[in-house]
């Protein structure tokens, strides 16, 4: 029991980790942390186990935050007027500013999306910079939305663990 407890901290760790960092699935791995606690029969203060039916709305808010994430930053692209190019820009950009801290990966993403809306759909400056604007804005819409779930589900973590 107490390795399936350590492995649904470390993993509700990851999960906060994960929804800002691109390489890791940050509310999915909070979900596993949730499932760990439900098999070790976890209680709440009042001694309530963890339910399946809230494990299971989880699951799906899991699921549809995810598809989300995939959606909401190129309809903000979209939206502001940019290409494919300006979004694939920003995630080269953001995954080479990894290695500069998250600083990095924000102005990795922003100089991406205007690099790759510039140079390769050939807009102009003012337009690129649009395009920056509303791929950036996706990108921080849909990490504060995985962030927020991720949280949320994490709560449950600390609430249900023995």
């Amino acid at each position: 029991m107490l390795t399936l407890q350590i492995i649904a901290v470390a993993l509700a760790v990851a999960g906060i980790v994960g929804s800002v960092m691109p390489v890791l699935p940050g509310p999915p791995l909070s979900w596993i942390a949730m499932l760990c606690v439900f098999f070790c029969n976890g209680t709440n203060a009042s001694g309530e186990p963890m339910t399946l039916t809230s494990l299971l709305i989880w699951l799906a808010i899991t699921i549809v935050i995810t598809i989300m994430d995939y959606i909401v930053p190129s309809y903000m692209t979209k939206v502001a007027g940019g290409h494919k190019a300006a979004s694939r820009g920003a995630l080269i950009g953001m995954i080479l500013g990894i290695f500069f801290t998250p600083v990095g990966m924000i102005l990795g993403s922003l100089i991406g999306a205007f690099v790759g809306e510039f140079a390769f759909e050939n807009s102009g400056a003012k337009e690129s910079l649009k395009a920056t604007i509303g791929t950036f804005l996706g990108f921080v819409c849909g990490t504060l939305m995985k962030l927020a779930v991720s949280a949320a589900m994490d709560w449950y973590v600390v609430v249900y663990l023995n």
